[in-house]
């Protein structure tokens, strides 16, 4: 690929994430084919090519990998054996499907991290709610209760803060349909994360480490700078770039951290893609993390990370209702400075769906701040029945 780069690329998955992988293949001329459930996802209207179906669908998958160059995947969830087939064709898949089937699986994820010398939270395989209450017997609460694959944005999760949620828990995961596993609840001062991009020759780039808040297990806000001491900094990306290359990654990565009390660095989950905590880079960095995703996955360079900004605040915009999407706010929060709004371009409103996000950029973390307060109470995402 010295002299050329694919020019047909295929993603799995046309949501707001692969709507953005577009965005930035479309700036470099590429034919992009698109295989989604919806025909009115959000990718929809700037793919080359549709092809409407399950993420999950094995036939479905074989026909993208026939119309182009090579397949991405904009999350995790989708059909990683089909792809593991395709790649024993010969055709490139990136991340790699061995990854993707690691990460997929919670236990297996953490174990592949624990095996490999990183901190995780404690974890157990639960296979009964016996296996459940003698977990609870021995480690006592809290914990957290999580199915081991399919879960995100708080779905598959479950607080166990006393024996009385032992039943209440086992039965909202699925009352052992589902397979299970217990983590240790890190007593933590900070929740983070590192968007790191590995190319195929090995090259990474990380971005500035963002302080992460969530509200109801969603994240509501990430920030820059985290404002974490250098050397921790420093501790925290070599974490990242040793996961980079225990899952053998190429593409960019999204990896959650918890800095505990006790002064250690815990990886919680790592997402093989572009990450919503990372959106924050499309207005903030010289290259965002979905144009070093193409990069990586074409075999190019990657590209320069650094801030153009002091500071920059991104926000997620959630659905406040269910019913046809309708954004309010618009006119009066484009006046503040420094702000960027992204609607998703999802038809439907649901509550507490990812609709949009917007980023305030500023000299200061303080001036970003405030722009932020202002324009949390502008723009709204609602649902028209």
């Amino acid at each position: 690929m010295k002299n050329a780069i694919h020019k047909r690329i295929g993603i799995i998955g046309g949501g707001q994430l692969g709507k953005m992988m577009i965005l930035e293949a479309k700036r470099l001329g590429l034919y992009v084919v698109t295989l989604d459930p919806d025909p009115g996802c959000p990718s929809s209207s700037i793919s080359d090519e549709l092809i409407v179906a399950g993420v999950k669908e094995r036939d479905a998958i074989f026909d993208l990998a026939g119309k182009v160059d090579v397949i991405t995947y904009e999350w995790e969830q989708v059909n990683a054996e089909a792809l593991a087939e395709l790649e024993g064709k010969g055709y490139p898949v990136y991340p790699a499907a061995a990854s993707l089937i690691l990460i997929q699986d919670k236990f297996t994820q953490k174990t592949k991290l624990h095996e490999n010398g990183l901190k995780v939270p404690g974890f157990h395989a639960i296979g009964s709610f016996g296996t459940l209450r003698e977990y609870a017997e021995q480690n006592g609460f809290p914990f957290m209760l999580k199915t081991r694959k399919d879960g995100y944005d708080g779905k598959g999760t479950f607080l166990i803060r006393s024996d009385k949620d032992l039943e209440a828990g086992f039965a909202a995961l699925g009352g052992g349909k589902l397979t299970l596993m217990a983590e240790a609840f890190v007593d933590y001062s900070v929740e983070v994360s590192v968007i790191a991009t590995r190319g195929i020759n090995g090259e990474k780039v990380v971005y500035p480490i963002p302080r992460n808040d969530h509200a109801n297990s969603i994240l509501e806000t990430s920030t820059v700078p985290a404002g974490l001491p250098e050397d921790l900094q420093g501790h925290i990306y070599k974490a990242a770039e040793k996961v980079l290359d225990i899952f053998e990654g190429v593409g960019t990565f999204g990896v959650e951290m918890f800095v505990g009390k006790d002064g250690g660095i815990y990886i919680n989950e790592v997402a093989p893609r572009p990450h919503n905590s990372g959106h924050f880079t499309i207005e903030a960095c010289r290259v965002n993390q979905f144009e070093n995703h193409m990069r990586a996955i074409l075999g190019l360079s990657l590209g320069c990370t650094d801030l153009l900004h002091n500071a920059v605040i991104m926000r997620n915009l959630l659905g406040q209702g269910d019913g046809k999407a309708n954004v309010a706010g618009l006119e009066e929060v484009y006046a503040l400075p420094g702000v960027n709004i992204h609607i998703y371009g999802k038809a439907q409103s649901k509550t507490a769906r990812k609709m949009g996000h917007y980023t305030v950029t500023a000299d200061s973390l303080e001036e970003a701040q405030k722009i932020d307060a202002k324009a949390a109470k502008i723009v709204k995402i609602t649902g028209e029945v």
